[in-house]
């Protein structure tokens, strides 16, 4: 028999050398419904500016809710939501196709128009998915909020995109305490003048605000969902950057583009069909939320939890796998790490049979993530797929991460998705096999954005990724690509180490350092300084009980040499009481560079971006003290 990576390797560089073909055996393999046909599949083959399936209506919402039209589905559970109490709440095909078919009409009846755009303050409930696919249905733009949020983030976000309509909670639960969320609410009324109506989700049993709408008013009707047949490239919503400097990016994703891109991905590289249970930890305000709703377009049952992730326990989101019988189980690379740490034993707690994929993104999985997740979930027969992707916000889908015919290899991606011409290239443009360098990506995909908010000329969307390398797309992280055809993610490339002309990412420190059980978490920084010299400083984050002392500095040391290299030893370890994050939990490494070069924190970052802005005084100061030492 053929060997599978030489045969996927071949259709990858197929699919890549043959974009309009691909895509054309895409529409045709998933029957997407064209209301009129296309002519091709890639009109314009240019970076910015690609067009898709020119000519081409369709709506993104009627193939979601394409698999309840089966009478033998209609019963069957299209969504599992699920609480911090661990109760299971089925969502039927039947009832999620009403309801959105419901609110579609009312939204309609409220003037909501195709391009109008539609809000959402909601934590991960049924709620934000129905309102999601009822806007889509008529036409309108998603945009979506995590509760969580502050009102300043919200509004940094949803003032950008004026919406017409918003939908918010009155609070929500989260580590086993309830948040009320009604003045943030009213604050946001006040600032978005242009709302012509407010629907109130009450999940924390709030009577309604004068003046908004009740959710159950809107969602009660028995209707067929209408949908509005727009052109493939029509704004299907807007998501944002992590936003750690200036106002976020918002990135606005085409109805056609994100249907076929997330039918490939679900589809193909993460093989979910109509038997699965696709459950991802991820909140409302994260690309990842948007694309476990498309799970719903492959017919799969998708797991909606809506909690912390350690509440009760650090074992929190194994439960959830187990209760809701998920198939294909999505987290973050810190919470297997976490796992790791706080000794949990799934496999051997909990019955996890029917999971047969554990995908990880946000950071780069370290292989003690792999080799824990081999010995720790894995059955008896050790027959675990472990998928670390890797992808962003940008295009809204995975540039490399699962395909299910190849092997797994420790610390690695499988391979480049399809339809994604994924290279490494060095600062000339020269493509790397095994070594590092540069994530670029030189053909098109559809789910790549159309345009940014409220940049008319394009120049923002330009400048975030082509201005390195003219019509190529530079996604900002370090990859090296194997000549097995694998690939390694090194962490962001703006912020990674590069000493005496040697680059290194971020991550690999990490790995290192974060197994010692006394270090909680840590940050590395390189600082190019104006001498020419390279300041490299490693914060850390103790555990509870733990001093900062010559022997542990020591021990840091000796680790990083021993498992990276002398180079990865930095040069000061400094303690700190947290690391700072971004609100989706990423390091802040790139706004904590700038502060520690002098830059003024209003100018290196945006507070309301971040999940405690005073922990960045600390680093401010610092930068201070180091620009008058010198």
């Amino acid at each position: 028999p053929e060997d599978p990576a030489t045969s996927y390797a071949e259709l990858q560089r197929w699919s890549v050398e043959e974009l309009d073909t691909f895509w054309r055996a895409i529409a045709e393999w998933f029957d997407v419904r064209f209301t009129t046909p296309y002519r091709s599949a890639l009109g314009e083959d240019r970076m910015p500016g690609a067009t898709w399936f020119p000519g081409a209506t369709l709506n993104y919402a009627e193939h979601a809710l394409r698999a309840g039209e089966d009478p033998d589905r209609a019963e069957q559970p299209a969504l599992l939501h699920v609480d911090e109490a661990q109760q299971v709440t089925p969502v039927s095909w039947a009832d999620l196709r009403r309801q959105v078919g419901s609110l579609a009409a009312e939204l309609r009846a409220l003037g909501v128009r195709p391009g109008d755009r539609v809000s959402g303050y909601l934590p991960n409930v049924p709620q934000a998915t129905i309102a999601l696919l009822a806007t889509a249905a008529v036409g309108a733009v998603w945009t979506s909020c995590a509760p969580d949020f502050g009102a300043r983030s919200v509004l940094d976000r949803f003032q950008q995109v004026e919406p017409v309509v918003l939908f918010a909670v009155d609070g929500y639960r989260y580590g086993g305490k309830s948040h009320d969320r009604t003045e943030t609410v009213a604050e946001l009324r006040r600032e978005m003048p242009g709302l012509r109506a407010v629907v109130h989700v009450p999940l924390l049993g709030a009577p309604a605000p004068e003046g908004a709408l009740a959710w159950d008013d809107l969602t009660s009707a028995d209707v067929e969902p209408a949908y509005e047949q727009v052109p493939f490239d029509h704004p299907l919503w807007v998501l944002y950057s992590s936003g750690t400097t200036g106002l976020p990016k918002a990135i606005v994703q085409s109805q056609g583009g994100i249907l076929l891109e997330h039918l490939k991905q679900l589809a193909l590289h993460c093989d979910l069909g109509r038997d699965d249970r696709f459950f991802w930890y991820t909140s409302t305000g994260w690309m990842m939320w948007n694309f476990l709703v498309s799970g719903l377009l492959t017919g799969t049952t998708v797991v909606l939890y809506d909690g912390s992730p350690g509440y009760p326990g650090t074992d929190a989101q194994w439960r959830v796998a187990e209760l809701t019988g998920a198939t294909f189980y999505g987290t973050s690379a810190a919470y297997v790490m976490a796992c790791r740490k706080a000794d949990v034993h799934p496999a051997r707690d909990l019955d996890l049979t029917r999971l047969r994929c554990v995908a990880t993104t946000g950071s780069p999985l370290p292989p003690d993530g792999f080799r824990w997740l081999r010995d720790e979930v894995a059955g008896p027969d050790g027959e675990l797929w472990i998928a670390s992707v890797s992808g962003g916000t940008d295009v809204c889908s995975c540039f490399a991460g699962a395909v299910p015919v190849l092997p797994v290899h420790l610390g690695e991606l499988q391979a480049a998705c399809l339809g994604t011409d994924l290279q490494s290239w060095d600062p000339q443009g020269k493509p790397l096999v095994d070594e590092v360098g540069e994530l670029v990506v030189t053909r098109p995909m559809p789910s790549m954005p159309i345009h940014f908010w409220n940049d008319p000329d394009g120049t923002r969307y330009h400048d975030s990724y082509f201005d390195t390398y003219p019509g190529v797309w530079r996604h900002g992280d370090w990859i090296t690509l194997t000549s097995r055809g694998s690939v390694v993610i090194h962490g962001r490339s703006d912020s990674t180490l590069n000493r005496q002309g040697v680059r290194m990412g971020s991550a690999d420190i990490y790995e290192a350092v974060e197994r010692l059980p006394e270090i909680r978490e840590s940050l590395v920084i390189g600082v190019e300084e104006p001498d020419g010299g390279y300041w490299m400083p490693l914060f850390v984050h103790l555990a509870e009980g733990t001093r900062l002392d010559d022997r542990l500095r020591d021990r840091v040391k000796t680790t990083i040499r021993a498992e990276l290299s002398p180079r990865h030893v930095p040069d000061e370890i400094i303690e700190v009481t947290a690391v700072p994050h971004t609100l989706t939990g990423k390091r802040l490494e790139v706004p904590v560079k700038r502060l520690l070069q002098g830059t003024p924190l209003a100018k290196a970052v945006n507070p309301g971006s971040v999940d405690n802005v005073e922990l960045l005084r600390f680093y401010e100061k610092l930068g201070q003290e180091r620009a008058a030492a010198r």
